[in-house]
């Protein structure tokens, strides 16, 4: 009878260690997609940050009045420059 009992009991303690093994595997296997989640997280927290940085830098006002001087050969409106029309006479 012990000898039963004492099977029974070391097929459940192979089976509780087994279950640990198992539990402690999948925990790691978690932590690792976790790592990676973060660091995935801190790459689009940078990428965005850059990415403001770039929008702010090519927005100003002065950096799309140099493009339109040098690239278009556009000149700042001046009163000396300005024509008016008027309507004629009918």
């Amino acid at each position: 009878m012990s000898g039963k009992l004492n099977l029974v009991l070391a097929g459940l303690l192979v089976g509780c260690a087994l279950s640990l093994v198992n539990a402690q595997y999948q925990a790691r296997h978690l932590f690792n997609e976790l790592e990676r989640a973060q660091s995935a997280a801190r790459q689009l927290d940078i990428d965005w940050a850059q990415l403001q940085l770039d929008q702010s830098t090519l927005g100003k006002h002065e950096r799309i009045e140099t493009i339109a001087r040098r690239d278009l050969g556009m000149t700042p409106l001046t009163a000396a420059r300005t024509q008016y029309l008027s309507q004629g006479e009918p």
